[in-house]
């Protein structure tokens, strides 16, 4: 994450800056926030405040009051969620896994700190119980005190959250769940997670914690016109050599200045059409969703000509040696499993 300053003009890569702007006769200053999304591309926007910046053990960490998308997390530089949009990312994430699955009860995810995504799956009736794996408490601790929006989630009772790899817990628990969801920050070099992306890690130890029946739903970075070939249509074909049924899917983000990707995995097939999945909507879901229902689904998941042209083309499986990066950099020089 870049540097906070006080300066007038730009600052250099990811962070803040002040700017003048002349309003008559006076002088109005005003704060932004920028991120470098590619070499020659940056998206920036006026902020409230700064409520919080810091770094972990693993990350750097803000909490913006931003003017246009109200409260932002960003870790390692890039945005996380915003408040007036996060819904449409996590209903993307949570519920069409566990809506096509004919009952889900047991839910991992992988990540997931901030808390939306329990908050979405525990709207589910028929779920039992979710373990939340997230590597770095901090955070964790960070995003119960400050997003009171998830406050409600953090103390349900059927949540359980751990402090720990996702990859060390999966392969160190016995049991299994119905639905392992991949709520982790984008694979960038130098982060944290980018090893939970890759064909072995699926292969030998996501796979062998679902039960039969099983579905794997992992968020896989930018997916628009352009931006899909960066990890997208990568993390989309590594799926395809662990799992028989792959379904890619995308949403418009506005605070991510892109369409976001989602891919779903299983070895059953994927069936339910959209009247289907506003039937289950209304049975197993308490209050209304704001974004995704069974047509939302059934667009979501029909991408455009170039993308799906890229994605039956893509050769590239995601490995240690051969891992793809979103344009970015983590906290190198911090440990990371």
């Amino acid at each position: 994450m870049g540097d906070i300053s006080s300066s007038n003009g730009n600052g250099n890569g990811n962070g803040f800056y002040g700017n003048g702007h002349v309003a008559g006769e006076g002088r109005r200053k005003s704060c932004w926030y920028e991120e470098e999304i590619e070499e020659n591309l940056r998206w920036c926007f006026a902020l409230n405040s700064i409520l919080h910046t810091g770094a972990t053990q693993y990350q750097d960490i803000a909490l913006l009051d931003t003017k246009p998308f109200g409260k932002a997390l960003v870790i390692d530089g890039k945005l996380q969620s915003a408040e007036i949009d996060e819904f449409v990312y996590h209903e993307s994430l949570v519920h069409p896994a566990l809506l096509h699955h004919p009952n889900a009860k047991t839910i991992f995810i992988m990540g997931g700190g901030e808390g939306s995504t329990a908050r979405e799956i525990l709207r589910h009736k028929t779920i039992e119980k979710v373990i939340m794996c997230d590597i770095d408490e901090e955070v964790v601790d960070f995003c119960k005190s400050y997003l009171v929006v998830n406050r409600e989630a953090f103390c349900d009772s059927r949540l359980q959250l751990i402090i720990n790899d996702a990859r060390a817990e999966l392969e160190n628990r016995e049991d299994y769940f119905d639905v392992i969801i991949g709520d982790l920050a984008d694979p960038i070099e130098g982060g944290p997670c980018y090893q939970l992306y890759t064909k072995s890690f699926y292969e030998s130890t996501v796979k062998p914690r679902l039960n039969e029946g099983g579905i794997f739903v992992t968020q896989a970075g930018p997916a628009g016109i352009f931006s899909h070939t960066e990890v997208f249509s990568c993390i989309y074909n590594t799926l395809r050599q662990v799992f028989k049924y792959v379904v890619p899917y995308s949403a418009h983000i506005p605070s991510y200045a892109d369409t976001w990707g989602w891919v779903m995995a299983s070895d059953s097939p994927f069936t339910m059409d959209a009247e289907e999945f506003d039937s289950r909507i209304k049975r197993r879901i308490k209050g209304e969703n704001r974004y995704l229902d069974g047509k939302t689904f059934a667009s979501a998941s029909i991408l455009s000509k170039i993308v799906r042209k890229s994605l039956a083309m893509e050769t590239q499986v995601y490995t240690e040696g051969t891992a793809k990066f979103i344009y970015g950099h983590g906290a190198a020089h911090k440990s990371h499993p």
